[in-house]
């Protein structure tokens, strides 16, 4: 599954310079795990993760100076080092509570810093289809994972560099052609008190064949409010008329660091519908990528972020139309309070060759303090010239006239406010298809407004 690739615009190239302090100390945990039994596995492995550390060795952590990054100051995370994380401790039955969506026949795979423990829910699944750790499945089916491990996640990007050279553990799936999981798959990663100080490199892999069908969650998410660092990536390959249902949510502690990379190659007729939720993080950066290399690929991204207190959330998205009768369709919405501050950057990419292809991207956002702040940076390169392709951004207040409707019909200035900001997140979680997960976020985005009446 081979072809188009992102445009080189997301490979940072820069002057040398002095990097910063953090960067030595990953180069030389590196060269010490690399001695050891944690970073060992194939040849190619070893091969991918040593030219990974030296691409990250060579560009170092992004600054202001790069034009992805100028909203992001990610200072917190480069002037400190990030010890490697710890196993932690047992997990209880009430660490998961939270996290269930408590539906019956659901699968379950949990990792506690970044590794997958016991606690592992695993109903029966189709033949042939394979699901675990990242690290076992190197163990006993190194061959499978040669030619998907590593070769879509661009190492242009220093986090997904420094994750693919230091990654343990994380979730492996395969799902054989014509093959259909009903019941959604979920991945679960938290993170305890141990953490504190730490950084984790969760590695995922799915694979869909020919003609197949999954719905999976991932969802990033604290046991213990201390600062820490996740930094996952996700790769994803469609085959040829697969289809994808994926959720990606981070509630992780307000004083954690999370920066995640979501990697989605889509082959011929495949169908993609993805949902990305943020709601926790002192910075919280998700990179979105996705190719389009076939034709008849239909693309459906939706996200909401809500932010408060001193939040940093940065959502950037790419959309790389490279056939003819490409479909896309992409909406995130944005709420803002406090000193929050958002960044949506998304890039729709039309080749020469995607004739009659179809795109919309569309980002608003609610700010409901005068000191809450968002940049956004709707984008499109066409180089097709019969092309259907629009993009808008809004950035605004409540409706004043909706609230004195609201008002007018009896209904309090707190409980109007509350009814018009739910309803403008409601666009994107009324789209998400399982009840339980949607019932579970709505009432998540309701406590927090319920918070912010207090």
């Amino acid at each position: 599954m081979t072809g188009a690739t992102l445009p080189d615009h997301r490979t940072m190239v820069r002057p040398s310079r002095a990097e910063p302090p953090g960067v030595a100390s990953y180069l030389t945990e590196f060269e010490s795990a690399a001695t050891g039994d944690e970073l060992q596995g194939p040849d190619w492995l070893r091969g991918l993760r040593r030219a990974a550390i030296e691409r990250f060795g060579a560009v170092g952590f992004p600054t202001s100076r790069d034009e992805d990054w100028r909203f992001t100051s990610i200072t917190p995370v480069t002037q400190r080092t990030f010890r490697p994380a710890g196993l932690g401790r047992p997990l209880r039955p009430i660490d998961l509570s939270g996290q269930r969506y408590g539906v019956a026949g659901w699968t379950e795979l949990v990792f506690l810093n970044g590794r997958l423990t016991a606690y592992a829910s695993l109903p029966p699944l189709p033949a042939g289809v394979k699901l675990g750790g990242t690290r076992r499945a190197l163990e006993v089916d190194a061959p499978s994972l040669q030619r998907y491990l590593g070769r879509h996640a661009s190492t242009g990007n220093p986090f997904t560099a420094l994750n693919t050279a230091m990654f343990s553990d994380g979730a492996s799936l395969y799902v054989p052609p014509g093959a259909a999981i009903e019941s959604p798959i979920h991945l679960i990663f938290l993170t305890d008190e141990s953490m504190v100080g730490a950084v984790v490199h969760p590695r995922n892999l799915i694979l869909l064949g020919r003609g197949a069908r999954a719905s999976v969650i991932e969802t990033y998410a604290s046991l213990a409010d201390v600062m820490c660092w996740t930094n996952p990536v996700t790769e994803i390959v469609l085959s040829e008329g697969a289809a994808l249902e994926y959720l990606r949510v981070e509630q992780e502690s307000e004083q954690a660091y999370h920066f995640g990379t979501t990697h989605i190659h889509q082959e011929r007729d495949s169908r993609l519908t993805s949902f990305s939720v943020s709601l926790g993080g002192a910075i919280a950066r998700h990179n979105l990528d996705v190719v389009m290399n076939g034709t008849g690929v239909e693309t459906h991204l939706n996200g909401l972020y809500m932010g408060r207190g001193r939040q940093l959330l940065d959502n950037h998205t790419s959309i790389l139309h490279a056939h003819p009768n490409g479909a896309s369709r992409e909406v995130y919405k944005g709420i803002l309070d406090g000193q929050a501050h958002a960044v949506f950057n998304g890039k729709v990419y039309v080749t020469p060759e995607a004739q009659k292809t179809d795109g919309k991207q569309t980002n608003r956002n609610l700010l409901l303090s005068d000191q809450a702040r968002v940049d956004t940076k709707p984008q499109l390169e066409i180089f097709a010239d019969d092309v259907k392709c629009t993009h808008g951004a809004t950035v605004g207040r409540l409706d004043e006239t909706a609230l004195f409707y609201l008002k007018s019909r009896g209904i309090g200035p707190a409980l109007a406010r509350k009814i018009l900001i739910y309803a403008f997140a409601a666009e994107v979680l009324e789209e998400i298809p399982h009840e339980a997960v949607r019932q579970r976020l709505e009432a998540e985005v309701m406590s927090r407004l319920d918070q912010r009446g207090r």
